[in-house]
């Protein structure tokens, strides 16, 4: 069965690079009007030039997820722009890693507080158009990770708020949903630059999963497809784990 959203309105945070870029190309692929925002103005104009490839109305503007005015602003533009949102994909994160003031902060201010905002935000929007929310956390979120406290905790957080958005939005007829990716590889990335910095935790993680290889961006993409289309229009507050079997062992 082929997806089509000829027509929808999709806004991706973080949607220059990794996870977002795929989600975003996978939509506009498949008709949608697309929206991205990002922090390097480089990578955003990047992807932005590959979305127009594809024949759709694309805007890409930068943002900082982590600065409230900043959030609203993107959601109200690009929604004035595309004519509404069907589709919010919270997608950016602050890679806070250390467990220290400045990873709390990172995460905080904008894998959680950024999400919280586009949400907020973009309510009015999807209650008119009875669309659906994708948060993007992690396996991080689903079990203890003490190499990264900040940013598996805040993950938790994120897998908690989408069961209590989506119960929150059932009434409004918005669907919420989360995707948890394992260890994704791609260019530019955190586990392509491990490869060179820090090999022996490369290894380790990928003899850790049974499926013997890293995650591709485009495969959280095609799930976010799925989620955001009528094949999941009884599905909400749920949590969908794609990471090869990772989080298994």
């Amino acid at each position: 069965m082929e997806l089509s959203f000829k027509g929808k309105k999709i806004l991706v945070s973080g949607g220059s690079r990794g996870i977002g870029r795929s989600i975003a190309l996978a939509f506009a692929e498949n008709g949608a009007d697309v929206a991205i925002c990002g922090r390097d103005e480089k990578s955003l104009r990047a992807t932005e030039s590959e979305l127009k490839r594809h024949g759709t109305k694309i805007i890409g503007a930068t943002c900082d997820l982590g600065v409230e005015a900043e959030v609203t602003g993107f959601v109200n533009e690009a929604a004035a722009a595309l004519g509404g949102i069907d589709v919010l994909v919270n997608n950016a994160s602050g890679m806070g890693l250390k467990d220290d003031e400045g990873g709390w902060q990172a995460s905080v201010n904008v894998d959680l507080f950024g999400t919280a905002r586009a949400t907020r935000t973009a309510i009015p929007f999807l209650e008119r158009s009875k669309g659906s929310i994708i948060n993007v956390s992690s396996i991080s979120g689903l079990m203890a990770v003490p190499r990264t406290l900040p940013y598996a905790a805040v993950k938790a957080a994120l897998i908690n708020y989408t069961m209590g958005q989506g119960l929150a939005l059932a009434p409004k007829q918005i669907r919420v949903n989360c995707i948890a990716p394992g260890s994704i590889e791609f260019p530019g990335g955190g586990w392509e630059n491990r490869k060179t910095s820090e090999p022996e935790l490369y290894r380790s993680v990928l003899e850790d999963i049974p499926w013997g290889r890293f995650g591709a961006p485009e495969e959280i993409a095609g799930v976010a497809l799925f989620l955001a289309s009528n094949l999941a229009s009884w599905v909400t507050g749920q949590t969908i784990v794609v990471d090869g079997g990772q989080s298994l062992t």
